[in-house]
C-alpha cells in the first residue's frame, strides 16, 4: 500500500493515475468523506500492492534499496534500469511487497446505557477481521466479590465466528469511576478475593472467555505487592482452565515514577507473571486538558522504551488511541475537548477549508479553524501517524497493538494493518 498526501488542487483522477489505481478504489479503501472536496494535506491509502518511492536529492540506487530491505541489483531489475543508472529527483522507483510479521491486536468496546448501539456492534463487525482479542468494557468488580456484568450482546458471537479470543476485561471501577478502596478490598482481603475468583471462572466459562484481563488502576502505592500476589493467584487458577491472563498498565518510563495511577503498576513483575500486558500510550492529549497530539510518538517511544528493560517485548501491546480531539481555543481549566473519528476530522477541515498540517516531532496531524468567533484546534490519526506506530512495534519487536476504542470510524488503520502484519488468530475450542 502507498500513503498519500494531497497537494494543493489535486483531484482523485490526478492521484489515482500516478499509481495505477483508480478513484473509485481510493474512495472506497478510505470511505472518503469528501471525494469531491479533498482536503490540503489530507492522507490517503492507496490500495495497492507494494509501493512507489519517488527519488528525492541526494539518493541513490544503493541508498533506496538499503532503506527498503532490498539489494540495489534487484530493485534495478524489478524497475527496468541499469544498477549504474544515475536517479533524476522525482524518477519512480516500483518497490515490492516486503514479509510481513505476525502481531496481535486487540480493540476495547464499550457498550453504555441500556441497550448497546448498533453502530459499535457495526464497528465490532468490521473490525473483527482485523483482531487478535475482542474486549468488552468492562466487568466491574463489586466490593463482595461479585461481578456487574456489562452488555455483551452480538459480541461473543461476533468473537466466535472472527477466531477472536474474548478478552474479559475486569475493572476496579465504582460509579464509573477507579476506586483505589474497591481495589484495597480485593486485593488484601482473601475471603473476598477467593469469591472474585470464583465469580470470574464461573462467568468465563459462561461466555467463553479466554482471556482475563485486569485493567485496574488508581490503586494505592501501598498495594503492589498485594496485586503482585493477586495475579499469581489468578494465574494459577486460570492456567487450570487454559486461559490467558493479561494487565492493562499506565505509561511509566522509570520504576520510581510516583502517582497512584503509577506506583502499584510494577513492570517487572507483571512482564513475569502474566501473559501479556497493554501498555495505555495515549492521552497525552486529552478531553481536559491542552491542546496537543493524544499519542505523540516521541513520549510513546520513551514509555515503550522503559518497558522493553522491564517486560519482555514480545509480551508487549501498544496502547493506542482510534479517536482525536477538537479543542476550543484559547484553553479554560474545566473545559471539555469534544473527541471525534479520524473521518469527521477530516470533513470539519473540508468544511471549514483549512488545509491538514502534520507535526513531524509528534507524528500525528492537526489543524485550526474558525466557528461562530471562536478558534478551535484539532488532532486526530491518520495513515501517517498509525504507520510510525506500526513501524515502532517492528523496531521494538513488540507483541502488538490495542486499541481504546471501537464505534469511531477509521477505516485507514484496518487497512495498514493488513498490509504491514500477519494478525495472529487462535481457532476457539
Amino acid at each position: 500500500m502507498q500513503i498519500h498526501v494531497v497537494r494543493p488542487n489535486e483531484t482523485l483522477t490526478q492521484i489515482a493515475r500516478i499509481y495505477g489505481s483508480s478513484a473509485a478504489d481510493i474512495t472506497e479503501a478510505n470511505e472518503l468523506p469528501n471525494p469531491n472536496n479533498l482536503v490540503v494535506g489530507q492522507a490517503l491509502v492507496i490500495p495497492i500492492v507494494g509501493s512507489f518511492y519517488f527519488v528525492q536529492a541526494g539518493d541513490s540506487l544503493w541508498s533506496i534499496a538499503r532503506k527498503f530491505g532490498i539489494s540495489f541489483q534487484e530493485l534495478a531489475r524489478i524497475n527496468g534500469i541499469s544498477p549504474n543508472q544515475p536517479l533524476a529527483v522525482g524518477f519512480r522507483l516500483y518497490i515490492p511487497a516486503r514479509p510481513k510479521p505476525r502481531a496481535e491486536f486487540n480493540a476495547y468496546v464499550e457498550p453504555r446505557g441500556r441497550t448497546v448501539a448498533p453502530v459499535l456492534v457495526q464497528s465490532a463487525r468490521a473490525a473483527a477481521p482485523y483482531l487478535t482479542y475482542l474486549a468488552p468494557f468492562s466487568f466491574q468488580a463489586l466490593r463482595d466479590g461479585s461481578l456487574k456484568e456489562p452488555l455483551l450482546d452480538d459480541f461473543p458471537a461476533i468473537a466466535r465466528v472472527n477466531n477472536n479470543t474474548l478478552m474479559m476485561v475486569i475493572t476496579n471501577q465504582e460509579n464509573d469511576q477507579f476506586s483505589d478502596e474497591l481495589g484495597r478490598i480485593l486485593l488484601n482481603d482473601l475471603a473476598v478475593q477467593d469469591r472474585f475468583l470464583d465469580n470470574i471462572v464461573t462467568t468465563a466459562r459462561k461466555y467463553g472467555f479466554r482471556d482475563i484481563h485486569f485493567d485496574f488502576e488508581y490503586l494505592r502505592p501501598a498495594d503492589k505487592e498485594a496485586y503482585n500476589r493477586f495475579l499469581r493467584k489468578a494465574r494459577d487458577r486460570f492456567k487450570k482452565e487454559g486461559w490467558l491472563i493479561s494487565t492493562a498498565l499506565a505509561p511509566k518510563t522509570s520504576a520510581t515514577q510516583k502517582g497512584n495511577w503509577y506506583e502499584a503498576h510494577d513492570y517487572k513483575a507483571h512482564g513475569e507473571i502474566v501473559d501479556f500486558v497493554v501498555i495505555m500510550t495515549y492521552e497525552w492529549g486529552y478531553s481536559g486538558g491542552p491542546a496537543q497530539a493524544v499519542s505523540p510518538i516521541g513520549p510513546v517511544r520513551k514509555v515503550l522504551e522503559y518497558a522493553i528493560t522491564e517486560i519482555p517485548p514480545g509480551k508487549i501491546l501498544m496502547g493506542q488511541n482510534l479517536y482525536g480531539y477538537d479543542w476550543t481555543l484559547p484553553f479554560v481549566e474545566g473545559t471539555v475537548a469534544k473527541a471525534l473519528s479520524p473521518q469527521q476530522a477530516i470533513q470539519l477541515a473540508a468544511a471549514n477549508n483549512v488545509p491538514i498540517e502534520y507535526d513531524t516531532k509528534a507524528q500525528a496531524p492537526f489543524f485550526k479553524y474558525t466557528a461562530d468567533g471562536k478558534r478551535h484546534e484539532v488532532w486526530f490519526e491518520d495513515a501517517r501517524s498509525i504507520q510510525a506506530k506500526f513501524n515502532l512495534i517492528k523496531e521494538l519487536g513488540l507483541r502488538g497493538m490495542s486499541y481504546w476504542k471501537l464505534g469511531l470510524s477509521f477505516p485507514q488503520n484496518w487497512l495498514l494493518i493488513q498490509d504491514d502484519f500477519n494478525v495472529v488468530k487462535r481457532p476457539q475450542g
